[in-house]
């Protein structure tokens, strides 16, 4: 193995961080069009959101199959394939004109572009780099935030100058094009060019030692037999719900107490750039302390969040909240992937990450339709807060009692 002058994992860092910002973005500019969809065709908000809701459900089912194709296939390959029905969905949203036709092609086609994203991309950065992987993989995953910061209101924008078919359209010609151009950068770990992951000796067989830090570690079978995997599971679920559900309900919300829509569009955006912050600030943190007491971290911060958004009224309190929510969320979600490395190893990454991740994911969606319900039933999203913030303090408790596995406290995987 060979370790050149420039090291090609920050090409990867970089390719991966564009693709979460362009996908990301997309996807969480939903809320943006919430309200012009359900308007246009008098669609409460339950049955508008319920397409997210189906998004959340079959991406979470998909990142179990990508997870295990890209430990299998490769990234690019998995991009690639993923990106056209992406961009394809996306072009196709504009063209809508009854719910089955939003739940078909938002539901189904658009996850399954995504669901080439996040996962397959946290999996290959977490083998490219054995050290400095939470800063690397805080810097991937903030791609998704800078993508909430731009995407949401360019698309309020185009919303308001043309329509929403026009912003649809606009995203998925971006998308397309963009997306598959990046793939082909990828490469899933860096055995593949004859290289060293960064942080690897090269001294005493460089290949060996490569191969062996690759294939460390749990697999899945025996991973779902420890306790850790259950715990971190259910950590997975009590920080997704808020997460995707949030990124749904926060605009409708803003709106609802007199916020404008252009200026509750740029609340997601605040949440989208602090979450930067968190992402960057925990992944940095995570490499000095571990991702176990991070972990406790990002949940203090999202309870405190949740507790503000109970007596948020004024637009500079949106944007505390805002502050707030975005770091807790980004460093919790930068955390997921080498959390996994941290407890479990290498050796199946992909595929034990694809289910912490879906798990997360199906929380956002159950969280996505039963606060779209319980606003329709009471007029107001203050229970479904309050029942937010109480399964923080769950996760918050849970982080606390999580351990290492004995055979990987001390291992540099």
């Amino acid at each position: 193995m060979r370790r050149p002058r420039f090291f090609y994992g920050y090409i990867i860092v970089a390719a991966a961080t564009l693709t979460l910002t362009l996908t990301n973005g997309a996807m969480y500019s939903f809320g943006v069009f919430l309200k012009p969809l359900a308007g246009e065709f008098g669609w409460n908000r339950a049955m508008t959101s319920g397409a997210y809701s189906l998004f959340l459900f079959i991406l979470a089912l998909l990142y179990l199959a990508t997870g295990r194709l890209t430990d299998r296939l490769g990234p690019r390959v998995v991009g690639t394939v993923c990106g056209v029905f992406l961009g394809l969905g996306y072009f196709l949203m504009s063209q809508v004109n009854t719910l089955w036709q939003l739940y078909l092609l938002y539901g189904v086609v658009v996850a399954l572009g995504m669901s080439g994203g996040l996962v397959p991309l946290m999996s290959m950065t977490a083998r490219w780099f054995i050290k400095r992987r939470g800063i690397m993989t805080g810097i991937v995953v903030s791609g998704a935030g800078l993508g909430t910061v731009i995407i949401p209101p360019v698309a309020s924008w185009l919303i308001a100058v043309y329509s929403w078919r026009t912003s649809y359209t606009i995203v998925g010609v971006i998308v397309l094009a963009l997306v598959i151009a990046v793939a082909q950068l990828l490469r899933r770990d860096p055995g593949k060019m004859d290289l060293l992951a960064y942080g690897e000796d090269a001294r005493d067989g460089g290949r060996r030692k490569a191969s062996s830090t690759q294939t460390a570690g749990s697999s899945l079978r025996e991973a779902r037999q420890t306790r850790q995997f259950w715990t971190l599971a259910a950590i997975c679920f009590c920080f997704g719900i808020s997460l995707q559900s949030m990124m749904v309900h926060i605009v409708p919300h803003a709106t609802d107490l007199g916020v404008p829509a252009l200026t509750a569009a740029n609340i997601l955006a605040t949440i989208g750039g602090t979450s930067i912050v968190g992402r960057l600030g925990i992944g940095l943190t995570a490499d000095r302390i571990g991702s176990k007491t991070c972990l406790a971290i990002g949940f203090v911060l999202l309870t405190t969040a949740l507790f503000l958004l109970q007596i948020v009224r004024e637009l500079w309190a949106f944007y505390l909240f805002a502050t707030i929510y975005g770091m807790s969320i980004g460093g919790l979600v930068a955390l997921e992937s080498p959390t996994v490395a941290e407890l479990f190893g290498l050796k199946e990454h992909g595929a034990i990450l694809g289910i912490m991740v879906s798990t997360s994911i199906i929380a956002g969606a159950i969280g996505a339709l039963a606060l779209g319900r319980i606003f329709d039933v009471t007029g107001s999203y203050s229970a479904a807060f309050w029942g937010l913030t109480a399964l923080s303090i769950t996760g918050l408790a849970l982080s606390l009692v999580l351990k290492h596995l004995p055979s990987l406290r001390h291992g540099n995987i």
